[in-house]
């Protein structure tokens, strides 16, 4: 299982949430669903999840609503241990 983190400007505050604001009730749950898919399934749909060409590393969680179409941007972070 992943764990979906989002990113946190300085002072704290979590721009998603404004996103997520700005969307319709039936919008915002259907972003949240796609999130939960990529947390929860061993293999992401590659419509809802890849990575871009060129990008460095860079993956893109597609959201399709009707005619809209919401993009979020990622990478996978990876912890180091030392011992």
């Amino acid at each position: 299982m992943r764990t979906i983190e989002f990113y946190r400007l300085p002072d704290g505050k979590n721009p998603i949430v404004g996103f997520l604001d700005s969307l319709t009730g039936k919008q915002a749950k259907k972003v949240l669903w796609v999130l939960r898919l990529i947390e929860e399934l061993d293999v992401i749909p590659r419509q809802y999840f890849k990575k871009l060409v060129g990008g460095k590393g860079i993956w893109e969680v597609r959201i399709q609503f009707g005619k809209n179409i919401f993009r979020l941007l990622g990478f996978w972070r990876t912890e180091l241990y030392w011992s």
